[in-house]
């Protein structure tokens, strides 16, 4: 098909590549004619290699090594109902299966060693082991171990907790029971104890326990149907088939021997390659035979297989990588920041010691009879030193007394607060009613409280697509038959249901779902089938109903007399196309292997299958042979348009095609999904030449895929074109808005899918990922050759358009990357060859200069491996969503995992930090809750290191003037208050309830969620400010006072009282000032403690057993003790007001923008201001 394209907007990398029709740069695809041969991963590898993400996905004929016989040292020799000799030579594994962390022995070392990546644990332990020691006890001895302890064994519960949750799912799944041969007869057996080899008949609706090949179903023609919801999120039914040889054979009654040789376990769910060797025969085996573990076998009585991989080894588990352990990237850029307090700390310290050095080497002939440091006990009639060990050891204790002394300089409590607050922002996320979903009435979950944060910096966001940007269901929406476009749908009711129904056996059958038909359509479908378009339209409409794999199932109604048809398929897209042509009059109503019966216009036809050429990613296209009631033999193909008009007859119908063509690039442009239809009639000698051809590549051993798609390729051709078909997949609500808001706020949006090429695209455009005006990069490789030259051409293609782009279209500043409408499309076949190549590198640097990435094709250990490219080579964060089990993988890669609640299973969700029922719900996710949280949670953490460095500091100034002893002031119950009851609560409680800014206006203006890609929450500068303004504040709290009464006979308790209540004022009035929305929460919670401190002062200085009695009674009488603490708030907190005041004024940040302008109410004022915000920058590579 020639591109519609203007030349302008086409681009040739080389001459020999076609443009497609929507702006495709070209597709960069091999020509070569090679099989492709399966990158495999032995089991027996995995323990020594990292995980391998290049593993195959796509076609599952494709990707199997059908050019290669298996050979005795590459295979599994497998002995049907001989699991003895099968495990004579190899002690396969098990079927037992293990996802637990931990356990009872490895708990607590690798547990308390993820526990203590946290630095500031170290640092706490290392203070409450030198507490231990006589010479350095400070304070109690256990009371310097508690809050360690505590912090730790809290945590430890929980992971404790999490961890028997997952001990107790595997141990229900290993006990369940499955029907096991054992002595000519079916047993229950646990799923744990079943060993390769053994023969297992499952029963429907069951869960297959392990990878089976099938030896004979219920069905007469050996079809099982099966459901793969737990291995690719696939809610639609599979069919599988058993060999004919097996069929017939009962292992209850006849024993069965046969070897089967098959591929070593790898991670390659779409691929199997084996052989049965049976009754002297050997027979090819390929996926359509195999039933892989977590599969549930539906509409089928009963099926009987022999266990090929068992427990760890089964691919599902090959494909599950371990839950990692997630850390918040705001705690983790916290260990930088405390390693600078501990050398603040430690520089502290040294001051102290060398000072107390100078001054002990000054007054060491004092020593002896000074009040305040006598060396000598008097009391004895022998005078002997106190606990005195000489000048250099003094020193050394003095450094160490000083850690402890300073200790709170690096917070514990603020590990404690955080916990807290992420509990409250958690509950207020959960509670959230604009992201509970009504249709699965399920509310957001919260399930790891750890990295709330990191959802106001994500930067990557990697996407599933069905069921998670759509719904999953497909609607037919036009057709263009015989070069004439039908999309009215325009019709009444009474010729909407006229269609719906089919009289059998005096049952009413009715489809499941309905289609509004096309007015005229419809009257052409029913009424003229003797002209040459009423023909047209029949054979179109029952190609629709036939080249499928889709079988019907009956259901029952709560009228007797009317039966609905519900129309099981591995493809949507097929539903759909069933769908409507029951909805024209075209019904499906049976299908076996050998045969389908249709309903055409209320008559009953029965047609053979005489041949199916599957779809696959080569041809691009399926056909089915029938033969008609009127003994002609008909071949019907569809596939996409890029193929089907390589082998449609032009020169029968030009003007057809021609318009044909028009239409298409029309639905197209429309977002559907589009698809061919051909046929033509089959001479006797032609079938016959083809029957023989079928017949002889079916039964190859060798290079069966090959010789099928030969054999295809020889009968898809010299067609007649019937029409077209455009399918709308549905999307779920607000995708397209949402996915505009994300790409607004700076954040990438990468789609992953397992579905084919033309799929992805079409979703691309529905979603408004994908837009008209991108040029599209499209590679589909299948060597390592193909995809470094296809590389390299599009990195110097997408450096051009950049460059372009950036001279055009960069008129505000932004970087010409941030403008390039450019899309890179790429299959899992290509990603083969690049994932854990030297590609990679090559395939980041193209990714990175595109506006949209779209990965087709994908096997589930290849999703995660795309997060992993993106996440090793720059510091953006990256969160992955989905909904199926084959989504669990890219999940735990990713910073954040998100998963969605739908009709996909449960698998995504366990595996998943966060959940949620829609994909809309990323947005307030992110932009309102993810901002919320990483703004308050980066305040938090300055404002501790704010409030205890404040604190130490004031103790550090009052040992420079008292000799160096570290004696203190304050009293030491206030020194133990200060962190719990003084100044806790507030933190916390602005930490859950403080917004910079409203919901309304973070949804409105995407733009402000770049506050979190700039780290202007929390970075370094802010930090060095922080210290600046604690310094600052130390010395106007300690030497105003000290000034005050300086030739005064005040004692040190009550000036201690004055520094106490001037440092909770302080601290408590600075988190006032930057406090937006006040509450009267917040209310109680600051002016509350600063009078509970005033409470507790009061109370500890009335207890006469308490050093200090009654000091507060003392100082409090004077004027100059009032006197001392108003000139303390403002000359403390005067030059923080003065250059926030400049800061805001004039140079603010966006966030303050919209602040003001939300202050004022004035909406228009900020669309304004809008224009001046920062421009979204990607940051640097890694």
């Amino acid at each position: 098909m020639e591109s519609k394209i203007p030349a302008e907007n086409s681009i040739h990398v080389e001459s020999t590549l076609n443009t497609s029709s929507r702006r495709s740069i070209s597709s960069f695809q091999s020509r070569t004619s090679a099989a492709n041969s399966i990158r495999e991963v032995s089991f027996a590898e995995l323990g020594s290699k990292p995980v391998r993400y290049g593993s195959r996905a796509g076609d599952s004929e494709a990707f199997s090594r059908s050019l290669k016989e298996i050979n005795d040292e590459d295979a599994r020799l497998i002995y049907i109902d001989d699991p003895g000799k099968t495990n004579e030579r190899f002690e396969f594994a098990r079927n037992s299966i293990r996802t637990g962390k931990y356990s009872i022995f490895t708990f607590l070392p690798r547990n308390l060693f993820e526990q203590f990546h946290r630095v500031a644990y170290i640092y706490f332990l290392v203070i409450a082991v030198l507490n231990q020691l006589p010479q350095l006890a400070v304070f109690g001895r256990g009371a310097s171990i508690m809050p360690l302890a505590f912090v730790l064994l809290v945590t430890a519960v929980k992971d404790a907790y999490e961890d028997f949750r997952r001990h107790r799912s595997d141990r229900i799944e290993n006990n369940r029971l499955a029907m096991v041969l054992v002595n000519n007869e079916f047993q229950p057996k646990s799923w744990k104890d079943i060993q390769v080899g053994e023969i297992i008949k499952i029963q429907a609706n069951e869960t297959i326990p392990c990878d089976i090949v099938l030896l004979s179903t219920s069905d007469p023609t050996g079809v099982a149907y099966v459901q793969t919801i737990n291995l690719d999120g696939e809610s639609n039914l599979k069919t599988r088939y058993a060999k004919q040889e097996t069929l017939s054979k009962f292992p209850e009654k006849e024993k069965i021997s046969g070897l089967i040789r098959c591929e070593k376990p790898n991670r390659n769910i779409y691929g199997f390659q084996a052989n049965l060797e049976i009754d002297g025969k050997k027979l090819s085996l390929g996926p359509s035979n195999v039933v892989l573990r977590g599969c549930e076998l539906k509409n089928t009585g009963w099926a009987i297989g022999v266990a090929v991989y068992a427990g760890r080894e089964t691919k599902v588990m090959l494909n599950s990588s371990g839950a990692p352990s997630k850390r918040s990237r705001l705690e983790s850029r916290m260990n930088f920041e405390i390693i600078i307090l501990s050398v603040f700390l430690i520089l502290l310290c040294t001051v102290v010691s060398v000072c107390a050095a100078v001054w002990l080497r000054r007054h060491g002939d004092e020593l002896d009879l000074l009040p305040f440091y006598r060396r000598k006990d008097f009391s004895e009639e022998v005078v002997e030193n106190y606990n005195y060990f000489g000048w250099g050891m003094e020193i050394f204790f003095t450094f160490l007394m000083s850690v402890i002394v300073f200790q709170i300089m690096i917070p514990i409590s603020l590990y404690i607060s955080m916990e807290l607050v992420r509990v409250g922002q958690a509950y207020f996320m959960i509670r959230d009613v604009q992201m509970y979903d009504e249709a699965s009435d399920s509310r957001f979950q919260c399930r790891a409280l750890n990295i709330n944060e990191d959802l106001g910096q994500i930067k990557y966001v990697f996407s599933d697509k069905t069921g998670t940007l759509t719904e999953n269901k497909m609607e037919f929406r036009c057709a263009s038959i015989g070069g004439m476009d039908y999309s009215g749908s325009k019709g009444s009711s009474e010729i909407e249901h006229a269609g719906f129904s089919v009289q059998v056996d005096e049952n009413i059958l009715r489809p499941k779902m309905k289609v509004n038909p096309d007015p005229e359509l419809l009257q052409l479908s029913k009424n003229e089938q003797d002209t040459n378009k009423g023909k047209q339209v029949h054979d179109f409409f029952l190609a629709l109903a036939a080249c499928n794999t889709i079988v019907p199932l009956v259901t029952d109604t709560p009228n007797p007399n009317v039966k609905l048809i519900d129309y099981q398929g591995e493809s949507p897209d097929e539903q759909a196309l069933v769908y409507a042509a029951a909805a024209y009059g075209f019904t499906l109503i049976e299908r076996t292997s050998g045969h389908i019966v249709v309903d055409i216009q209320g008559q009953t036809q029965r047609f053979s299958v005489l041949g199916l050429h599957e779809f696959d990613s080569d041809r691009k296209r399926m056909s089915v042979i029938l033969g008609c009631p009127d003994n002609t033999v008909k071949v019907f193909v569809k596939g996409a348009d890029t193929t089907m008009f390589s082998v449609i007859d032009k020169s029968l119908n030009l003007n057809i095609v021609r318009a044909t063509e028009g239409h298409l690039y029309a639905y197209s442009s429309m977002g559907l999904r589009t698809l061919v239809v051909g046929m033509r009639e089959l001479s006797p000698s032609e079938f016959e030449h083809w029957h023989s051809s079928f017949e002889a590549a079916s039964t190859a051993l060798i290079g069966r895929a090959a010789l099928l798609r030969k054999v295809a390729g020889n009968i898809e051709n010299n067609l007649r074109i019937l029409g077209a078909s455009g399918i709308e997949d549905k999307l779920q609500r607000g995708v397209p808005e949402a996915i505009e808001s994300l790409r607004t706020a700076g954040i990438k949006v990468w789609v992953l899918t397992g579905d084919k090429q033309e799929t992805a695209i079409s979703i691309g455009y529905s979603s408004k990922l994908l837009t008209s005006k991108m040029t599209q990069i499209i590679i589909n490789s299948s060597s390592k050759e193909s995809c470094r030259r296809s590389l390299q051409d599009a990195i110097l293609m997408a450096k051009k358009l950049v460059t372009v782009s950036g001279v055009t279209d960069n008129t505000e500043g932004i970087s010409g990357a941030a403008l390039t409408p450019v899309a890179l499309i790429i299959d899992g076949t290509s990603l083969v060859y690049i994932l854990d190549s030297e590609l990679e590198e090559e395939l980041f640097e193209l990714a990175s200069k595109c506006s949209v990435v779209l990965c087709c094709r994908v096997a589930p250990l290849q999703k995660a491996g795309i997060v992993a490219l993106v996440k090793k080579r720059t510091v953006d964060m990256t969160l992955a969503i989905g909904d199926g089990a084959n989504d669990v993988s890219m999940i735990q890669m990713a910073d954040v995992g998100v998963g969605i609640s739908g009709q996909e299973g449960r698998q995504a969700v366990m595996a998943s930090d966060f959940a949620m029922g829609q994909f809309r719900f990323l947005v307030p996710l992110l932009l309102v809750h993810g901002h919320w949280n990483y703004q308050r949670m980066g305040y938090m953490i300055l404002y501790n290191f704010y409030r205890n460095a404040v604190f130490v500091l004031v103790l550090f100034w009052y040992v420079l003037f008292t000799c160096f002893t570290l004696t203190t002031a304050i009293n030491e119950w206030s020194s133990v208050l200060y962190s719990v009851i003084y100044t806790s609560v507030p933190t916390i409680v602005v930490g859950m309830l403080d917004k910079d800014l409203s919901r309304r206006t973070l949804l409105q203006y995407p733009h402000l969620y770049g506050a979190g890609h700039r780290q202007e929450c929390y970075n370094s500068k802010l930090f060095w400010l922080t210290i600046m303004d604690t310094l600052w504040q130390s010395v106007v709290i300690f030497f105003i006072p000290l000034l005050a009464y300086w030739e005064s006979t005040i004692d040190a308790s009550s000036i201690g009282d004055l520094w106490t209540i001037a440092v909770v004022i302080l601290v408590n009035l600075h988190l006032a000032m930057d406090v937006i929305r006040w509450t009267w929460i917040t209310h109680a919670a600051i002016w509350g403690s600063i009078i509970a401190t005033w409470i507790c002062v009061i109370v500890i200085d009335a207890l006469p057993w308490l050093i200090g009695y009654w000091a507060i009674f003392h100082i409090a009488k004077t004027k100059l003790f009032w006197l001392c603490l108003l000139g303390i708030v403002v000359a403390a907190l005067l030059p923080r007001f003065v250059v926030k005041y400049l800061y805001q004024y004039y140079s603010p940040c966006d966030v303050q923008i919209a602040r003001e302008a939300e202050k004022f109410g004035n909406s228009r004022d900020l669309g304004v201001i809008q224009i001046e915000m920062n421009p979204i920058l990607d940051h640097p590579q890694r």
